[in-house]
């Protein structure tokens, strides 16, 4: 018999709480992951900006610009999403794929956030 996974207690790419045996409160956790997952699918934002929205609605993402004021201070390059009346926020990873919904651009994470420059004309 092979031995079994040892987990952290996150995940390595997400940061996903994960739950081990006998814990406590496992709802907690659970929602807290399912929070992080829906925040990430369907890889979709607003827009960029570096200041919250005045009323954001649950459901919203944006993309923290540089110089973040107010509730997104010090998330510079984060993801803001708006989940029970608060901000969660997540950290980019190389290879995460974005959709502007402000600009109808596809952006893409590799050690910053780069948009992809058109084809040339034939």
């Amino acid at each position: 018999m092979t031995d079994p996974f040892l987990f952290e207690s996150t995940s390595p790419r997400f940061g996903l709480p994960l739950l081990h045996a006998g814990q406590a409160q496992k709802e907690v956790f659970v929602n807290e992951a399912h929070a992080l997952a829906d925040a990430l699918l369907p890889d979709a934002i607003e827009g960029e900006s570096a200041a919250p929205p005045a009323t954001p609605a649950d459901g919203e993402c944006w993309l923290v610009a540089g110089g973040a004021s107010g509730a997104w201070a010090g998330h510079d390059g984060a993801i803001a999403c708006r989940q029970g009346g608060n901000w969660l926020f997540v950290a980019p990873r190389d290879g995460l794929r974005l959709l502007d919904r402000s600009t109808g651009q596809d952006m893409r994470f590799f050690a910053s956030w780069q948009i992809p420059s058109p084809p040339p004309e034939p």
